[in-house]
């Protein structure tokens, strides 16, 4: 009597082994990355879902590391979960999710993005170095931030010092006295700051280089920026009411 039980080699052919299993590729985050300063996908390396699921809670949460497709800096990120109970099963997986770290002080992600992205990113490593006790790097990092301002701003340092490429920015008008002073009262931004003195670099003269570099940049990048824009909206509503004004009295008889 024959039987319909297929061979052995049949049942192998049909199931699935993990050697054969496609591999899904690892899933990707929308952030704005810390290194980088931009927003860029991240890659998934390891993540877990937990929390209370049931009839009255329906929410998990996902904790995830990631680490950015472009400069492979890491991030660590914290997701709320949709569950669905009946097949236990996530509704949708989102694209975003928050970073948990670096947290927002460590990143220096509060920068404006009306600051150069070269610059903001020299900042953000003073903000790293001094976040990590190396107050002596910060100020480094402070110097290269600022070198870079005038740079920016084609001021030739070649030959000279900070300090003077401070003094010309003021002398154009570009920033005002207080931030030259400052720049001037903080003795580590001189060139002892540049070499090795043996002078250890105290947090607080680290944090006032790192306020000073912080200040700067907005002045000229942000607060010049929009009051720029405002004195261009204020222009622009003024010539308009002008050109409203011109064409209402242009058919008005001459005085006679």
């Amino acid at each position: 009597m024959t039987t319909n039980t297929p061979p052995d080699f049949l049942e192998e052919d049909q199931s699935e082994s993990p050697r054969t299993k496609e591999k899904q590729p690892p899933f990707q985050y929308e952030i704005d990355c810390w290194a980088c300063s931009e927003r860029q996908a991240a890659e998934e390396q390891a993540s877990f879902v937990t929390g209370r699921s049931g009839e009255h809670d329906e929410r998990k949460m996902r904790l995830a590391i990631a680490t950015c497709m472009h400069c492979s800096a890491p991030v660590a990120l914290y997701q709320e979960v949709t569950w669905n109970e009946l097949d236990e099963s996530e509704k949708v997986r989102s694209t975003r999710a928050d970073v948990v770290w670096p947290t927002v002080d460590q990143r220096g992600l509060e920068r404006s993005r009306a600051i150069p992205s070269d610059l903001r990113r020299e900042l953000q490593e003073a903000q790293l170095c001094f976040n990590t006790d190396a107050y002596t790097a910060t100020v480094v990092m402070v110097r290269r931030s600022l070198e870079g301002v005038c740079a920016a701003y084609n001021i030739n340092l070649h030959g000279k010092n900070l300090m003077s490429g401070l003094q010309e920015m003021e002398r154009q008008g570009l920033i005002e006295g207080r931030l030259l002073e400052w720049a001037q009262e903080l003795r580590v931004l001189g060139n002892a700051g540049a070499h090795f003195t043996g002078r250890v670099v105290s947090r607080q003269d680290a944090q006032d280089a790192l306020g000073l570099a912080e200040a700067l940049m907005d002045y000229l990048y942000v607060f010049t920026g929009k009051f720029n824009e405002f004195k261009k909206r204020r222009d622009e509503a003024q010539q308009a009411a002008s050109q409203e004004q011109d064409a209402a009295g242009g058919g008005a008889p001459a005085p006679g």
